[in-house]
């Protein structure tokens, strides 16, 4: 995310200068800079929250709540296990 590009929002926020030099020796040791450390920290709100992250994320969480997640069958039924099977040796005859 850069400054100035189409689609974001700029705020102004405020902390005590306590922990904004928190913050910062933070982003130093992570080698993070303060918006991507804002941006992992709104990030884990929305998801303690329950608030999707984008598309995908409620795309899956919508899937689960029905039932139709990745290896459900459609019609309910628990999915059959796999059988793993080792590949078959070939002869050294030839043809």
């Amino acid at each position: 995310m850069g400054r100035g590009e189409p689609g974001f929002v700029r705020k102004l926020i405020a902390f005590d200068q306590d922990t904004f030099d928190k913050l910062k020796q933070l982003g130093r040791d992570q080698m993070l800079s303060l918006q991507d450390l804002a941006d992992e920290a709104f990030m884990d709100l929305l998801e303690k929250h329950g608030v999707p992250a984008d598309l995908k994320d409620a795309l899956r969480r919508s899937a689960a709540e029905n039932g139709d997640g990745p290896g459900t069958p459609s019609d309910g039924t628990k999915p059959k296990a796999r059988v793993k099977t080792r590949p078959r040796k070939r002869s050294k005859t030839s043809a």
